[in-house]
């Protein structure tokens, strides 16, 4: 048992004498295991978040696992200068500057526009969260996501290349990737980017006057 003695030593005469204190250190310990074993838990819970993120391979795919996507369920992302953003659906029409659209990362902006267009999905996945978490609160992790994945990868659901720009930012991107985890996307890839994305870019910020000037790229 851990203790300090703090007695006065001998009695001397003419002086009072002085009691004996013993201070026990013992609760200390079991207080410090405690606080120990508080933080040793604490640790174990905070694990890191992983986004899983596909990216692009340089194999070439087989015409078996190749999947087409209907252009009405793909939007193309180009991660702009000053927190802007630029997007076109489908395949884009080098002959119109305005087929590339110009937005932000507000909920008004980018988010808006990709819970618009997931519709469906985000609707499904409202109702399941009603479900876990308001009318059937016994449901297991597990089970809610498996039902996520199964609703989330729909085969025709709507599918977003993120195609950042040199003069985007990390944030920019890290914000875009944000979005796709809010809006319920569950097909989206990170790609770099091309000729004609570069093409379009100018083109609007022109007016279509590079258009005029340049030959639009080959589709």
């Amino acid at each position: 048992m851990a203790s300090v003695d703090t007695g006065g030593g001998e009695e001397k005469k003419g002086k009072p004498k002085k009691q004996t204190l013993r201070v026990d250190f013992t609760p200390m310990v079991d207080m410090n295991m405690l606080l120990i074993t508080f933080f040793m838990f604490c640790t174990t819970l905070s694990k890191p978040q992983i986004m899983d993120i596909a990216m692009p391979t340089d194999e070439k795919l087989t015409k078996e696992d190749e999947v087409k996507v209907k252009d009405s369920k793909s939007v193309t992302l180009l991660l702009g200068d000053d927190n802007k953003v630029y997007y076109y659906t489908g395949i884009p029409d080098y002959t119109d500057y305005t087929t590339l659209k110009e937005t932000n990362y507000s909920p008004e902006g980018l988010r808006a526009l990709l819970l618009e267009r997931n519709k469906d999905v985000v609707d499904q996945m409202r109702e399941l969260r009603h479900e876990k978490y308001v009318t059937n609160k016994k449901m297991s992790d597990d089970v809610f996501k498996e039902r996520s994945r199964e609703i989330k990868g729909v085969k025709d659901g709507q599918v977003v290349v993120i195609k950042p720009t040199s003069e985007s930012t990390y944030k920019n991107l890290v914000d875009a990737l944000d979005e796709m985890q809010i809006c319920s996307i569950d097909k989206y890839a990170i790609v770099d980017m091309t000729e004609g994305d570069q093409y379009l870019l100018e083109n609007l910020k022109t007016k279509g006057a590079y258009g005029a000037e340049a030959a639009p790229p080959k589709q």
